[in-house]
């Protein structure tokens, strides 16, 4: 039988192939074992048959002793900042991210309200490997609370931002066309919107889990968010995915803004309203160089850690960052608490727009101008290492960084070729400062993956 993804990025399957009832109940006891039975957080992306799943992640745990606390249909970030605030031991999402209809998964969230690291995730993985325990007494077993209402906590924390101006967002009165992809979305981001003073003008919010488009929040899978941004004569288009840890933005003119322009202009917006010694950013190495250039501008620091959300925010701890995130569409800020955050996302960039006076197309005519293009290749019987070993070889001339995959950068381009965390492939990312040139680079890049 094929066994679900492993990663740091936790367990992801294909329901009724590679995640299955045991499989599930496995991990799920692991992780009461490794958290000592304790106070669990759960919560579930929305997603069709997700239900199921969460009841029987439910009641292992319940019955290997520990306390859950249900939020049910939530965000992953709203699970995070749950476990942190309600101190709790531990919290499972229940959510296959980006990934289609058919796989579900679990995402391990510590006591501090963050992903495993590396050697937590070991830790507990060595925990599924050993022989189980014995279900508890019955008088020793705890209780199961209900807290659907845990969403309106993170909405609140979010409107606290120090930096936002609430009065000057809700007197832009944005029309804005939102697509949460009928996941977790659905409920809390029309509720933020609303409060911000936006007019929200919902596609794919109705919570039925089920997905009407492939979910992953890149420009081929949005082109009818893009339509209804027009049609709607919208200021924006703001769309998540599944778990609504990533947010992409579509402007006026009805075209996509770039999911890697979403962490720079959070990033432009922070940095401007903070004191010039606390300028200090973290973004993935897969991220775009406009970042490096826009932090540059603000005469602030920049770091750069392995892809991978708890990958950046260790980075972030250890360097005393105040803004952060992953060019897929994630923005962190550790004021709300430290995760991937589409509420936070959203409230960065409308205060970025707020205080602009033309339009989110104009706006991004101003940021520096840089192509990004991804492309992926199925990695089976592939082995990565020795691909990218043979690459490294063959560019040994260029700066190059091995901490994730192997990232190559030219003198005007970079490629970074890395194994994927939650999917069998290997993606090849290429920017460049113009369209073509990106694609040429990328290209070349594929040939020379054909003939290696």
């Amino acid at each position: 039988m094929p066994e679900p993804i492993i990663s740091i990025s936790g367990i992801r399957g294909v329901l009724g192939d590679s995640l299955y009832p045991e499989n599930i109940i496995k991990y799920a006891t692991a992780f009461a074992r490794y958290t000592n039975h304790g106070r669990i957080v759960i919560g579930r992306d929305g997603r069709l048959f997700g239900d199921f799943v969460e009841e029987l992640i439910e009641s292992t745990l319940f019955f290997a002793g520990c306390e859950v606390i249900n939020l049910d249909i939530a965000p992953t970030p709203t699970i995070a900042l749950a476990v942190e605030a309600l101190k709790a031991d531990g919290g499972i999402a229940i959510t296959a991210s980006h990934n289609p209809q058919e796989w579900n998964g679990m995402k391990f969230i510590s006591s501090k309200g963050i992903f495993l690291n590396s050697a937590e995730n070991k830790k507990f993985l060595e925990y599924a490997e050993s022989s189980g325990e014995r279900i508890p007494s019955l008088n020793k077993l705890k209780q199961i609370e209900y807290y659907p209402s845990f969403p309106d906590y993170h909405i609140n924390k979010v409107l606290n931002i120090k930096s936002l101006n609430l009065r000057k967002i809700k007197q832009r009165k944005f029309k804005v066309v939102l697509d949460c992809v009928n996941a977790s979305g659905s409920f809390i981001l029309p509720e933020l919107l609303k409060k911000m003073g936006c007019k929200v003008i919902p596609v794919d919010c109705e919570g039925t889990g089920i997905f009407t488009r492939k979910p992953e929040p890149i420009p081929e899978n949005v082109k009818k968010t893009c339509l209804a941004v027009k049609k709607n004569k919208a200021d924006l288009g703001i769309v998540v995915d599944p778990d609504a840890d990533r947010l992409v933005l579509i402007t006026e003119k009805g075209e996509p803004f770039g999911e890697e322009y979403t962490v720079v202009t959070a990033i432009n917006n922070v940095l401007k309203k903070t004191s010039p010694e606390k300028r200090t950013a973290v973004v993935n190495l897969s991220s775009s160089r406009a970042v490096d250039d826009v932090v540059g501008q603000h005469k602030g620091k920049l770091y750069k850690s392995p892809v991978g959300e708890i990958n950046v925010i260790e980075k972030m701890k250890a360097v005393h960052a105040i803004i952060g995130g992953e060019g897929s569409g994630g923005v962190i800020l550790p004021e709300v608490h430290y995760g991937r955050d589409s509420l936070v996302g959203i409230a960065l960039v409308l205060n970025e727009f707020a205080g602009f006076k033309g339009k989110v197309s104009e706006y991004k005519k101003e940021l520096p101008q840089y192509f990004i293009l991804k492309a992926k290749i199925d990695s089976s019987g592939i082995s990565s290492n020795k691909l990218f070993n043979e690459f490294q070889l063959k560019f040994t001339e260029y700066p190059h960084n091995t901490e994730d995959g192997l990232r190559i950068d030219f003198a005007d381009s970079w490629v970074n070729f890395r194994k994927s965390n939650t999917e069998p492939i290997i993606r090849i990312i290429t920017e460049a400062k113009t369209k073509s040139k990106a694609s040429e680079l990328q290209k070349k890049m594929l040939e020379e993956i054909k003939s290696a």
